[in-house]
């Protein structure tokens, strides 16, 4: 069965779907390597952030395991095993989704507090991001002061739905699909660009500068999302005269048949 074109807002449920399907019929068998994320988003006529949202998918599932700096692999999932992604009433957003809406909604946000702050707001500002610099800091203390601070920003306003709401879209971050995205990329250097990046939008609201903390909390979640958007480093496929190679281009054919 061929792989179809796919339109929906959850993109990626489908492109996995697609993917799982074709793992199932073998036509990408267990300890072998899927096609790259450029060629699958090229095939499917998606972007590679898309891909790569259902690549996360298919690992929280047990179907595939991502090696950096090899590939993405097929696992034997045991038949016993039930898979992840049924687990959900409804799906989680996909990461590169949950970080764009953050930057439209968070920019927009910056816009009015540039303009709003007082001198306390300003101190419990300074005080996460002291805390932010403490040395021996967990991923998830880490997370829970990145929080703080989009949150304490958005409760300069004071509108308590405003401040909730943004709390509620930094919270997908902790959905297992996000967590196991961040798990390749987010390490002590990716914190440090991040915590400077903070400094830039809390200088600017220090200045009463709307447009330049807007700017500034823009630049940061696109910073966001490219950190979350490096590769995995794939190499190119050992071509194996007769062998898996010749299974992949058939499979990777279907994915043009109806694009």
């Amino acid at each position: 069965m061929p792989l179809e074109a796919v339109e929906s807002p959850r993109l990626y449920r489908q492109i996995a779907d697609q993917l799982r399907h074709l793992i199932d019929r073998r036509e990408y068998p267990a300890g072998g390597r899927l096609p790259p994320e450029r060629e699958l988003a090229e095939k499917l006529g998606v972007s590679r952030p898309s891909v790569r949202e259902a690549l996360i998918a298919l690992e929280v599932e047990g179907r595939v395991r991502i090696r950096m700096g090899s590939g993405v692999y097929v696992v034997d999932r045991p038949a016993e095993q039930p898979a992840l992604i049924s687990a959900f009433d409804e799906a989680p957003e996909g990461p590169f989704e949950v970080l764009k809406a953050r930057e439209l909604v968070e920019s927009a946000v910056c816009a009015e507090v540039g303009t709003s702050a007082g001198p306390g707001d300003l101190a419990a500002l300074d005080d996460i991001l002291s805390r932010m610099e403490m040395a021996g800091l967990t991923g998830d203390e880490l997370v829970a002061l990145d929080r703080s601070f989009h949150v304490a920003i958005a409760s300069i306003l004071g509108n308590a739905v405003l401040a909730r709401f943004v709390g509620l879209l930094f919270d997908q971050r902790i959905n297992p699909y996000f967590r196991q995205l961040a798990s390749y990329f987010e390490n002590a250097e990716s914190w440090r660009e991040a915590l400077a990046e903070h400094r830039e939008i809390r200088d600017a609201i220090a200045a009463g500068a709307g447009e330049g903390a807007q700017a500034a909390m823009r630049r940061h979640l696109q910073r966001s999302q490219e950190r979350f958007s490096q590769s995995f480093g794939e190499g190119p496929p050992k071509a194996r005269p007769g062998g898996r190679e010749t299974g992949r281009a058939a499979a990777a054919e279907r994915l043009t048949r109806k694009n």
